[in-house]
């Protein structure tokens, strides 16, 4: 009863699609270039904040060398390789996790035999 009437209704939210469709060629240009910018600010801030933060605490802490900015990148993508992992191949993508994800839940779903059915097969003594 309840699905019929949510049915009914008309969806309430935002619609990006539709937000994105009203747009004009130009506005989607400049919206992808403004989005372009600030991407690549947010990374040159990350790799500020990586720099300052090493900066501010290793050289007191533990006596290692101040890093530069492009040093600061370096050991952002030796920490990517090592901690992360670089993933080649369909089978480590995240396609594949959510594959195993789903599969695991399907089983995990699935009831434990009971204890008179464990007890059935099992021998007796």
């Amino acid at each position: 009863m309840l699905e019929r009437e949510n049915a009914s209704q008309p969806r309430r939210g935002f619609d990006m699609d539709a937000w994105w469709e009203d747009r004009s060629l130009p506005m989607k240009i400049l919206l992808g270039i403004g989005f372009a910018i600030g991407g690549v600010g947010l990374l040159a801030l990350f790799g500020w904040a990586v720099m300052a933060l090493w900066n501010w605490l290793m050289p007191e802490l533990f006596g290692l060398a101040r890093l530069n900015y492009w040093k600061a990148w370096g050991l952002l993508a030796l920490c990517w390789i090592l901690f992360k992992g670089i993933r080649l191949g369909s089978d480590n993508s995240r396609g594949g996790d959510r594959r195993r994800r789903r599969y695991l839940r399907q089983h995990l779903r699935e009831d434990p035999p009971s204890a008179g059915e464990a007890s059935a097969d099992s021998p007796s003594a």
